[in-house]
């Protein structure tokens, strides 16, 4: 099988209008960041606001773009996007999650502020393996990792911009805090009105119009098979370091105050150089690197996960302080770029064909968060009087995903999308 047309170009030049697409595509990943980020600022604050209780908090974390919404999300609109078309999820997804940043931001009540953030999760985690799918799909095949990439860049400047913003608005209490969701709005009405002039992906259209199985038929394909190994491999990775990385991204400020290493303006601080170096590390290394061999995407993450850990252990023997929890966020974001979300949305878009691409990863992906949804629950927990468990639990979810990330990889770098489905044996 060929690829359509319009996306047969040479397998390494990205056009203008490949750039142009995947910035829109990649404003699913901003929100995303962006809103459990500013939940995690904000945390504290609707905790003294509305006298949640630690337990509240823990299921305020649980339901929203972190987890639990997210991943109902991502399941439904991961689907919905393989079998009616990348577009007709993003062209309206995002109006959805406009109106659960509204009711966040206008929270006078526990429910209003439940509620809100369950849609925001609902309405981001249907975007992302949707827009994700549509990069993958248009990318050129020396050219994936840094598309991709990008997407990445845009899930750590969502909370670069809702951090300093916060952090900016601390002297407002509840009121900064509402200001920072309403600029999610914003940028989320912006983003959708942009949308509306992107056409359906190229290769889905050629894909869903070849006769190929039921989608019944597709859904048990994917449980089988290259696609079950690829499901599995991607899924374990991704749920053992996103466990790490929702954690950092919504509860670091939290942690630092509750457990008295800083101010809440410190937290915020902290997590915001923290996604400063992500970007960094995106662009310098991942970007350049990822597409080049087989060989440079192991020793990234070789060396991306030993940083991780390393980031964790940290806590285990040196005192909970901010220089300590410094050298965390500096080693567990430049790690993360090399063997974290990155490399799991690359690998995404190569190891499933077309009518299962946003299934797929809208399955790992929902997975993960329903799992991360839990383990949010505990967090407050187990963090109220030290944060030597939850620093081993997450050294430990590290490993694991290192471990199997590294000895398990497959060798897709540099082919296209239909020369890997050819020679994985799985059907369009």
């Amino acid at each position: 099988m060929t690829a359509p047309q319009d996306v047969r170009q040479d397998d390494h030049t990205i056009s203008r209008q490949q750039w142009k697409i995947s910035v829109l595509a990649a404003m699913a990943s901003y929100l995303d960041a962006g809103s459990i980020v500013a939940l995690g600022a904000g945390m504290s604050v609707f905790q003294a606001e509305l006298g949640l209780t630690s337990t509240g908090v823990g299921v305020l974390a649980a339901i929203g773009p972190n987890a639990i919404g997210c991943a109902i999300g991502a399941f439904i609109g991961g689907r919905l996007g393989d079998k009616l078309g990348r577009k007709r999820i993003y062209k309206w997804d995002l109006m959805v999650y406009a109106l659960g940043i509204l009711l966040v931001a206008g929270s006078f009540t526990t429910p209003m502020l439940f509620i809100g953030t369950f849609i925001v999760g609902v309405a981001v985690g249907a975007d992302v393996p949707t827009s994700l799918a549509l990069v993958g799909e248009l990318a050129p095949a020396k050219g994936r990792g840094r598309l991709i990439g990008l997407t990445q860049v845009a899930w750590f400047l969502g909370p670069v911009v809702v951090l300093v913003l916060a952090l900016l608005l601390t002297p407002m209490g509840i009121t900064g805090t509402r200001i920072v969701f309403l600029s999610l709005f914003v940028v989320a009405v912006v983003t959708w009105a942009l949308r509306q002039g992107i056409a359906e992906s190229a290769r889905w259209q050629s894909a869903a119009s070849s006769g190929k199985p039921s989608p019944t038929a597709q859904v048990k394909a994917l449980f089988s098979g290259q696609n079950l190994r690829a499901l599995v491999w991607t899924g374990t990775i991704y749920t053992f370091w996103g466990l790490a990385a929702g954690t950092a991204g919504i509860f670091t400020p939290y942690i630092v105050t509750t457990l008295n290493a800083g101010t809440q303006s410190a937290g915020v601080a902290l997590s915001c150089a923290g996604f400063v170096i992500g970007i960094i590390a995106t662009v310098t290394i991942f970007m350049r690197l990822n597409d080049k061999s087989y060989q440079r995407r192991r020793t990234m993450w070789a060396v991306g996960s030993l940083m991780q850990v390393t980031a964790y252990a940290l806590f285990l023997v040196l005192p909970f302080t901010v220089p300590t929890v410094v050298l965390n966020v500096v080693l567990f974001n430049i790690g993360g770029a090399l063997a974290g979300e990155p490399t799991y949305k690359v690998f995404s878009q190569e190891l499933f064909p077309t009518m299962l691409r946003g299934t797929a990863q809208g399955f790992t992906f929902g997975v993960a968060r329903v799992l991360l949804g839990v383990w949010s629950f505990f967090v407050p927990m187990l963090a109220s009087a030290s944060i030597g468990p939850v620093a081993a639990l997450l050294a430990g979810f590290l490993l694991v995903s290192g471990v199997v990330g590294y000895f398990f990889m497959p060798d897709t770098v540099g082919k296209s999308l239909e020369q890997i489905e050819k020679e994985r044996g799985v059907a369009t």
